[in-house]
This record gives structure tokens, sequence and C-alpha cells, in this order.
């Protein structure tokens, strides 16, 4: 899964002190080296001069590009946004970087973004400043930089293998936990609980369903009980526990991006 980052950057140059920027990347550790390299090597031109620059947080978790760059524009411009009606102007000697954290737990809490599986990590040195209003509980809260991945080896061609011998027709998988079909599909499987131990098998419309029993109206789960072992789970969790995808790093995009 590509990693979808809106961030928050801090001037640290005296003269500048409190000016933030905000910007929509796929390589974090990247874009920060463009933004304090200055524009001709590929940072924003409102950066440029005004570093160097440190990286105060991004939220990640976007389900696409077109959601990712729609926080970007609303944390950019609030008071134009419809999402957020409410928000107080900045107010007299209230630098732009604590303007900028001011905003952020109000649109975390706006949809359409209140019902993803954002999560949000803090970049800056422990402890990271209070939000008022919290992030929502499901927003998953993490500090520190992520450390790169090593490249993987190249796989080397194996030699062409003979045919298969076609596949022997086998009996129905587990039944689904939920409706008691069999869901041992392989071009569906089923979704598992993550906790050691737990045997849940489900469809994953069932346990959807399920985790939207006290929220009728809405089509995403945000989280739930898992109907076996009862642990609280998250929804976003659970699909990349589905997927086996782990949280991308920040250097596994390569893609050339960047929203100055």
């Amino acid at each position: 899964m590509a990693l979808r980052a809106v961030y928050l950057l801090r001037s640290a140059h005296p003269r500048f002190g409190g000016r933030s920027y905000v910007g929509f990347t796929v390589d974090p550790e990247r874009r920060l080296r463009q933004h304090n390299a200055g524009r001709k090597k590929g940072g924003a031109w409102r950066t440029s001069g005004r570093g160097p620059w440190e990286m105060e947080l991004y939220v990640y978790g976007f389900p696409s590009d077109v959601a990712a760059l729609r926080f970007e524009w609303a944390w950019q411009h609030p008071a134009a946004s419809r999402r957020l009606p409410d928000v107080t102007p900045r107010r007299p000697r209230e630098r732009p970087i604590a303007f900028a954290l001011r905003l952020l737990p109000r649109l975390l809490r706006a949809p359409p973004w209140s019902r993803l599986p954002l999560r949000l990590r803090w970049l800056r040195p422990p402890p990271p400043p209070p939000l008022s209003p919290a992030p929502p509980s499901h927003v998953v809260v993490e500090s520190g930089r992520v450390p790169a991945r090593r490249p993987r080896p190249r796989k080397r061609p194996r030699p062409a293998a003979a045919a298969p011998p076609p596949e022997e027709p086998t009996a129905p998988g587990l039944p689904c936990d939920l409706c008691k079909e069999p869901c041992e599909d392989k071009a569906s499987p089923p979704l598992r609980c993550p906790q050691p131990g737990c045997l849940l098998s489900a469809h994953t419309l069932c346990l959807a369903r399920f985790f939207l029993r006290p929220e009728p109206h809405e089509l995403l789960p945000m989280d739930g009980a898992c109907p076996r072992c009862h642990t609280h789970l998250l929804w976003g969790d659970l699909i990349r526990h589905h997927l086996n995808d782990p949280t991308p790093s920040a250097e596994e995009e390569a893609e050339p991006d960047e929203h100055s």
C-alpha cells in the first residue's frame, strides 16, 4: 500500500520562528530534504529561503491521493473549506504553527476523514504538545521516525517448471462465524482476527455489518469487538492484517510527487 502523507513543517530559523507549511508527499524524508535544499532542488517557493525546516508530524492512511489532497487543501485553507464551518480564525499573536495544530484535530473529526483509518505520526522530540480536542479514538497516534527499509534483493529467474496437474475439487472451507455460509474462497479469503489464538473466520461484508450495528446509517466501520474473542479491533488494522500489508516506511515509495 502506498504511503500518502499530509505533513506539517515548522521553521527553525530565528527570523521565521513559528512559520509553518502544510504539504502532501509519498516520502516524508525525501520531501523534507527538498524543502531544505530550496526551490531549485524541488522545494516549494513558500519554504525557499525560510529554513531550516523541521517536520513536526504527518497524517497518513488515506485510501487515495484525492482523499489526502483534499485533507491538505482544507488544512491550508480553513476559511474556505466547507469541512470547518465553525473554526475560529487565527487569533492575534497566534503563531502559524500553533494555528495549524489547533486545526488538525478538527480536521480529523470532520467528515469524510473522520471515518477513515488514519494515523498521526509525531516527528518532533517527545513529548508532543496536547491537541484539543483530542483526535478521534480510532486514530492511531505514533511517534518517532520510521527506519528506512533495506532494498529487497532481486530475485533470480527460475527455470520454467512443468505445468501443474489440474486441481482436484476441495471440500468447502470453514463457515463464516456470522452467516454460517462457507467463506474459504481463493478470490475473496475470509477476514481473520489478528489476536493470537482467535479462530474468527468471517466474510468482509458480514463483519462490516456486525461492526456497524450501532451505526446502521454508515457505510464504513471504524472499529468493533471481535465476535469470537471480543477483542477491540480497528477496522483499518484488520484490513491491513488481512492484506498482510505492514505499515509502509517513508523510504518505501520512490514516486516523483509532490504538491508544492
